[in-house]
């Protein structure tokens, strides 16, 4: 073990003063340094340890922040939405673009002129749910599914309200509800199962549970019927699913009235059968967020505005729910 040699410190006295002076002296022995912490002063010398230690650790800080970040974009969570053209689709599709710190969002639309009407963004994809394949690429990798397609009938030519006529409806060749709410909703429910998808939320229609409902005579097209089968396809995929009926839509603000739920068309028997397009796109997206949402149906309307408590508990109107199907 070294020795260190104790140099002694000569302080003469000074002629004109009785005041100890120290005198500057030079030696070979260096003197103490008090060390000095680069997070209290913002420096270090580029070669002490410390300082190579310091910077280690910033680098490793860095490394981390980098790695969190990226973590923290794989636990968004991806969300197709089919239909999203549809004028109930675009809200949820927009929503979801709005909520970047939460989901990723993709469209998917039948036509390049539906793509182009919704901003022609690379998220959106094209395909026919009527053909499986055609929507695979769009299914995989996401986490949930949102199917808001639907068959729309068409007015046929020469009607005259005027006349007080009564418009007549038709649907298009391939696009009747047996081929787009039966077979293409069971193409999507098929492909998200065989994808993992983790939830499906599907958008149907008040009126299923009788079969006479004026909207089945809509172009002979039996549409709540065809709308009912998908959903209790649904029901027995295995997959978490949320069926979300919805009233009569409207074209009105959302967040502003009291959301209503119900079972079995319960709420068609009371002044509360309408709802707004933007409340049923909240919905669509707050069902992802709940335990309460999964296997779950319901009935969904509101309150007229200026009536009841805005709903913004989601969780609690989740809970309200106890059927199935």
């Amino acid at each position: 073990m070294a020795t260190a040699t104790r140099i002694p410190l000569v302080l003469p006295l000074t002629s004109s003063t009785s005041t100890l002076r120290p005198r500057r002296t030079h030696c070979s022995v260096k003197p103490l340094v008090t060390p000095t912490f680069p997070e209290a002063s913002g420096i270090a010398s580029s070669s002490s340890p410390f300082s190579q230690n310091y910077r280690a650790a910033k680098r490793g800080l860095k490394r981390v922040s980098v790695v969190s970040s990226a973590m923290a974009d794989l636990n968004l969570s991806t969300v197709l939405v089919t239909g999203a053209a549809g004028r109930t689709g675009q809200i949820v599709y927009r929503k979801l673009k709005d909520r970047t710190n939460q989901y990723v969002a993709r469209g998917l639309v039948r036509t390049e002129e539906s793509k182009e009407r919704i901003g022609g963004a690379d998220d959106v994809y094209v395909g026919d749910i009527r053909d499986a394949d055609s929507i695979i690429a769009s299914i995989q990798g996401i986490d949930a599914l949102i199917i808001l397609t639907s068959a729309v009938p068409k007015m046929k030519p020469g009607f005259d309200p005027s006349k007080g006529e009564r418009p007549e409806f038709y649907f298009e060749d391939g696009a009747y509800p047996e081929q787009v709410d039966w077979i293409g909703q069971k193409n999507q429910i098929d492909a998200a199962k065989a994808a993992g998808v983790k939830q499906v939320v599907l958008v149907g229609s008040m009126g299923g549970t009788n079969p006479n409902n004026p909207l089945n005579s809509i172009g002979n097209g039996n549409i709540l019927i065809w709308k009912r089968k998908a959903e209790q396809y649904l029901a027995e995929s295995g997959i978490p699913y949320t069926i979300i009926r919805a009233g009569g839509l409207q074209d009105k603000e959302g967040g502003i009235r009291e959301l209503l739920v119900g079972k079995d068309d319960e709420l068609l028997k009371t002044e509360t059968r309408t709802i707004a397009r933007a409340d049923v796109a909240e919905v669509c997206i707050q069902a992802l967020q709940f335990e309460e949402a999964k296997f779950k149906a319901l009935d969904l309307a509101s309150k007229p505005e200026g009536t009841g408590t805005p709903t913004k508990d989601f969780k609690a109107l989740f809970s309200q729910i106890i059927t199935r199907f």
